[in-house]
């Protein structure tokens, strides 16, 4: 056997032990939830996520839950309705959250004090006490989207000071900032499960 075939075969019994390892330990379960108003694209975001078709998005009547793998953890997502005849159920699906996933829709100014109302309301929740936010200031691939930063500034996040948060700039059509998104909320997942 030459050196590259023996090269070839101590990467492969690598591999396979590092492969055996990962087996062992299984995926740590996350409950996340993912809220938000209507139209802000939280089911677009979750199919991303999914990578499944976004061609066909309809509106979430009730709810939707996808695992999906990230970090080490298996990431059970709640997406849940909403418009506002659904809001006043969002309560039902607050025990054992790990993170909030707040989606706010940028481009629409009209709506950032009904949704930042919703938001404010969701963080007194005695059931989300100290549970990690984050905010996706989602649809940026918009002529007409506020910067995350500004938006921040504008739903006065700089106060919280009861838990971890992070404004993550996002397009749930394109996948941009997701995938940063993600990696932000499995590293506070670490931190709050520790």
């Amino acid at each position: 056997m030459d050196s590259r075939g023996r090269c070839m075969c101590m990467c492969e019994k690598g591999l396979l032990s590092i492969l055996r390892r990962l087996k062992q330990t299984p995926d740590q379960e996350v409950r996340l939830l993912l809220l938000g108003l209507d139209n802000a694209g939280k089911t677009t975001l979750l199919k991303q996520l999914a990578a499944e078709d976004i061609s066909h998005i309809t509106p979430t009547q009730g709810f939707n839950i996808k695992s999906v793998q990230s970090s080490g953890f298996k990431l059970n997502v709640w997406d849940i309705g909403g418009q506002r005849k659904i809001r006043p159920y969002w309560k039902n699906y607050f025990e054992n959250t790990d993170v909030l996933i707040y989606v706010i829709d940028s481009s629409d100014r009209k709506r950032f004090e009904e949704t930042g109302l919703e938001l404010a309301d969701l963080l007194e929740e005695e059931m989300l006490a100290a549970v990690p936010l984050l905010v996706f200031a989602n649809k940026q691939d918009l002529m007409t989207a506020t910067p995350a930063s500004e938006l921040a500034e504008c739903l006065s996040l700089h106060t919280i000071r009861d838990r971890m948060w992070q404004v993550q700039a996002c397009s749930a059509v394109t996948a941009e900032g997701l995938q940063d998104g993600m990696t932000w909320v499995c590293r506070n997942i670490r931190f709050r499960k520790k």
